[in-house]
This record gives structure tokens, sequence and C-alpha cells, in this order.
């Protein structure tokens, strides 16, 4: 919850939507009436919420609230399927969940369900999880917003009419869900520690989110080496925040104070490393949080083992050979081999994610080629990203012109 004494409705509906919204589906069985319910609260609770004198529970009002709201609009309707009964009947007596486990994870689990597009999973829980916007989705995925509201459109349906249900799957469905959900939780952190709008820090909650349902589904499947890997992965990442700008300003890894780091989470990180790599069944999770615990454990910058971060990123791109890990590849590269050696690497990709420019404005700035790499700061600036980063490629771009001019 916000630490507001008087919480506004947008700060409870930040922090708190993707829990209401998760026990809402549960209760109506139904993402789009789950919706228009909380909405209509929310709409509800601007009228009603006295600023000075706020619910002592907000979330838990917008849920009542809410699960009214959903009754009202099924009782006005004079003929409902026998599905439709039994939903109003459930949410008359409003039982808790049968297997007592946390909503947001049966959430998961569903939105992971085989039977969707494997991008609709994640996209869905991101809108329904983190209650991020279509836009901001799309975002991610670099589509448009439209073909994002489409893709979401037809997961919710999909999931309606295939009657998928609304659980933790069984021991023997788990193991085929996984890979999906652990991408859907790692993708729920992300949205926090690297939101796609504002600034790095509006969207704390969502980190911590993420770390909480990583933990989950380590008790869920404590002999899963991915799960633990996940967890690892995102305590090292989280380590780090501290020495962040307070206001959420960009700061590079190489000019961290580490004295700020969490130590506490990265001893728990490089443990859980040590302690799954030893099972022999090594996944690119567990890879990342070896790259993430490496970094952690390095005094300074200058320590860092850049050669095995490097081996560790080929590894993984023979896992993954995407586009993020073939960049993030290269900034190993240049560390342990050169700047040349890195832009060969990636010279010949071509996307809208800024990332990728700024790697190769870097390595053309260190290859004395300040032209170039404005070129590729301006590539960089012309694509979508939070106002965070955003900052930061000024900065750098100004920089580059002042040399240039002095």
């Amino acid at each position: 919850m916000s630490t507001s004494a008087n919480p506004t409705v947008d700060e409870v509906l930040r922090i708190e939507g993707g829990r209401v919204l998760a026990t809402l589906i549960r209760l109506t069985g139904d993402f789009d009436l789950a919706e228009d319910a909380l909405q209509e609260a929310c709409l509800e609770a601007v009228r009603a919420w006295d600023p000075d004198d706020p619910p002592q529970n907000p979330a838990a009002w917008l849920t009542a609230t809410a699960r009214n709201r959903a009754l009202d609009r099924w009782r006005r309707e004079a003929k409902r399927s026998a599905k439709e009964q039994e939903a109003v009947r459930l949410l008359d007596n409003a039982p808790p969940p049968p297997d007592g486990r946390d909503d947001r994870l049966r959430l998961i689990f569903t939105c992971s369900h085989p039977a969707l597009d494997p991008a609709s999973r994640v996209a869905l829980s991101l809108r329904t999880i983190c209650g991020l916007a279509t836009d901001e989705i799309a975002g991610v995925f670099l589509v448009r917003p439209a073909t994002m509201g489409q893709r979401l459109s037809r997961a919710k349906r999909k999931i309606s009419e295939a009657r998928i249900p609304y659980r933790v799957p069984r021991d023997h469905e788990l193991p085929q869900r996984l890979p999906a959900v652990l991408a859907t939780v790692n993708a729920v952190y992300t949205a926090g520690h690297h939101p796609t709008q504002g600034h790095h820090n509006s969207r704390v909650d969502l980190a911590h989110e993420g770390i909480r349902l990583a933990r989950l589904l380590v008790e869920l499947m404590p002999d899963e080496p991915e799960c633990h890997g996940l967890l690892a992965l995102l305590l090292a990442t989280e380590a780090r925040r501290p020495a962040r700008g307070g206001d959420g300003d960009m700061i590079l890894l190489a000019d961290q104070d580490r004295a700020r780091w969490d130590r506490g989470m990265i001893e728990e990180a490089t443990a859980i490393v040590e302690r799954t790599i030893r099972l022999g069944r090594v996944g690119p999770l567990q890879v990342q949080a070896a790259i993430a615990s490496l970094h952690g454990i390095a005094p300074r910058y200058a320590d860092t083992d850049w050669a095995q971060i490097a081996e560790l990123y080929r590894a993984l791109e023979s896992m993954q050979p995407t586009l993020v890990v073939r960049v993030n590849r290269a900034v190993a590269v240049a560390e342990a081999e050169g700047p040349a050696a890195a832009l060969a690497g990636i010279d010949d990709l071509d996307s809208d994610w800024h990332y990728l420019w700024v790697v190769r404005a870097e390595m053309e700035r260190r290859l004395g080629d300040p032209d170039a790499a404005r070129r590729s700061l301006h590539r960089a600036l012309a694509a979508p990203m939070n106002q965070s980063d955003r900052s930061l490629l000024e900065r750098r771009l100004a920089g580059l012109s002042a040399g240039a001019t002095g």
C-alpha cells in the first residue's frame, strides 16, 4: 500500500489494482466483466471517498464495491445461462480459493495456458497483473497499440470460449506451462524495474510483486532449477536499486556507488545460483542469474569478470538467440575484447529497440568516431523509451556535441 496517510484512488489502483482485479476475475470468471466492475468501483470511489478520511482498507473497499457492481449487472439481465447463474451464486457466497493459493499466481497460470498464443500469454498478464495500459504493453512488444488491443481481446475471448479454468494446474500440467509462467513473472518484475513510461522508480511496487511471485513459484515447484534461477536473477538485479538516483534518474553500472547495493540480496542470489547449477539442469534464467551475480560480487566495476560474463552470454545466446541477448553480449565483449569486436558482433542488426543504438553509439565513441556516435544516439532517441532513459541519452548527446565544438 501507499505510505501516504490518505492514499488517492489512483495510488490504490496502481499498487493494489493487480490483486483486486485477480480476485474479481476469480469470483466472476470473466476478464471483461471484472475490468468493467473495477472501473465502475474506481469511479464510485472518486465520488465517495473523503480525501481527509479515506476507507481504512481502500483495496478491500474497491474489491467489495466492484463485486457488487458485477452482481448488479448480472441481476439486471432477464435471462442468464446456467454458467452465469452459478457465477452469481458464487459471488453471493464469495468463497475463498479452493486451494488457498494466491489469486495473482492463479491468474498467471490461467493466462499461461497452452491454448493461448505465446505472445498473448505475457501480454495478458501484464494487463491484468500489472495494470499496464494497452499502449504500454505495445511498447514492450514493439507493436502498435491497436494490434496489441486486438491480441488482448482475442486472448480473453479464448479463455472464455475454451473455459480455461482459473486455478494453479495439477502437478502433471505444471511443466508444460512453466516456461510461460516464468517469462510472465520476469516480465512483471521488468515492468517495475525498467518501466516503459515515466521514471525508473515509478513502478517499484511491480518489482516487489515480481520477486514475491518468484518466491511463490519456488515454493510451488521446489525441484525446478529455473524457478530458483528466476528468483536469483530478480534478487541480484533488485540489489542494485538503492544505487539509482533518488528521483529515478538512470545511473550507469560503472558509476553506481556499490556500497549502497543490498549485500543480503546479492548473497542470497549467489547462493541460489551455486546451489542450482550443481544440479546439472542449467537453463537460461540460471545463466542470467549467474551473470547478475558476477556483477554483484565485483567490489568495483574494474574488478568485474567480463571474460566470464561474455562466455555466459555466448552460452545464453545458444539457448535464446534473441536481439536482447546479442546486444548485451556485445557490452560484455567490449569490456573483455574491446569495442571493435563488440561492434562487429552487432553491426548487422537493425531494430527500433533504443538500447541497440545506445550500445552502438558507445562503441563508436570509444573507436574515435563521434559523428557516427551522434547518429546512433539520434536513432536511439527516435525510439520509444521511458523518461529516465531519454534524459540520460540527451545528456550523452549533449556531451558528444560539446566535445565536438570544444
